[in-house]
């Protein structure tokens, strides 16, 4: 047994969706959970950017002692992971491999979607993933940089006309491309699933790379023989913006009452 916690981050809300997976799936689990939302987005930087932000992030969620950090961001998993693993001995789990993984289970056609930011779509991640477990599947990809910001206002209910706007437009090509599996390349938009399927059609199946994440934290702790005890796990929150704000919105992600109340972090003092 292992009590330490797990850390997460994210460059904001979206991560949540993680946490809420991982106190689901193992909710003995201690979480700290750091959301950049003063830096938000992270998907139109450039990759020098992403990753100084990145490494500031983990560096804050270190002084926690993590047994595990899941990075819950499309964006930093997609251009900085082997650099944040190679610089650090603790396992750092990204969401690219675990929710690719399961889209090549789950696709009959062999033509799968991706939605991502823009940074996720250009580093080429998610492609060369599916080319090494499957070459045959034809991935067609959307960046959809509007996202993030509207989930992160609370545009993300079906009836918002804006948002039901901006998805329609952006998945009529995927549409057009008749892929059977749409992944859903980042954290945030688990929050969008009843509008993304309602503009895909019900028979397309959504992957949803928060919960793939928590699955392959569990594996590694399972192997690692460092799942936490029994008993309820506590999970603290930490942003870099203003912690009445974050806590509000935390709410509707975690779809649960924060029990501790939110801090706010100097990020940039990491």
């Amino acid at each position: 047994m292992d009590q330490r916690p797990i850390g997460v981050f994210d460059s904001g809300l979206g991560g949540l969706t993680a946490v809420r997976q991982l106190r689901q799936i193992m909710p003995s689990e201690h979480i700290i959970y750091f959301g950049d939302n003063a830096r938000v987005p992270y998907g139109n930087r450039s990759r020098e950017t992403i990753l100084k932000y990145a490494r500031q992030d983990l560096r804050f969620l270190r002084q926690f002692d993590p047994k595990l950090v899941v990075i819950a961001c499309g964006t930093v998993s997609s251009n900085c992971l082997e650099d944040l693993q190679r610089e650090n001995e603790i396992p750092i789990i990204g969401v690219v491999e675990p929710t690719v993984r399961r889209a090549v289970s789950v696709t009959a056609s062999r033509r799968v979607g991706l939605i991502a930011t823009r940074a996720s779509v250009s580093s080429g991640a998610y492609q060369r993933q599916f080319a090494a477990l499957d070459p045959e599947i034809r991935v067609f990809t959307q960046a959809c940089p509007l996202f993030v910001p509207l989930v992160e206002e609370g545009r993300f209910r079906s009836g918002d006309v804006v948002v039901e706007t901006v998805a329609a437009e952006y998945l009529a090509p995927l549409r057009e491309e008749r892929i059977d599996t749409l992944v859903l390349g980042c954290t945030h938009y688990p929050l969008l699933t009843e509008i993304i399927s309602g503009a895909m059609g019900g028979s397309v199946f959504l992957v949803d790379s928060g919960r793939e994440a928590a699955c392959a934290a569990q594996s590694v702790l399972l192997q690692r023989d460092a799942l936490a005890g029994p008993g309820m796990g506590e999970a603290r929150f930490y942003t870099s913006e203003l912690a009445a704000d974050f806590q509000r919105m935390a709410e509707i992600f975690l779809q649960e009452p924060c029990r501790a109340a939110a801090e706010t972090v100097d990020i940039e003092r990491y």
